[in-house]
């Protein structure tokens, strides 16, 4: 099961942190897995939320399985 992190707002938005989730066969990237959440919980979706896979910064396409942790951030700003 992939191990999905709501951080910040969207944790509180969405109402939970943490979930493990078993990807439906037909989820096997990024974008894939985020159109599913935002069915749900469409700040998720936003182009503005930043997105990890097993602590690594990624956009788009890329791979997601069962065996990862997926992490969604809200903006981040700073100066």
């Amino acid at each position: 099961m992939a191990r999905i992190l709501l951080f910040g707002k969207l944790a509180e938005t969405a109402g939970w942190r943490e979930r493990h989730l078993a990807l439906p066969a037909d989820i096997k990237t990024l974008s894939a897995l985020r159109a599913y959440l935002a069915d749900s919980h469409q700040e998720i979706g936003a182009a503005s939320t930043r997105a990890a896979v097993n602590k690594r910064l990624v956009h788009g396409d890329d791979p997601v399985s069962d065996d990862d942790e997926v992490a969604f951030m809200p903006p981040m700003s700073g100066g």
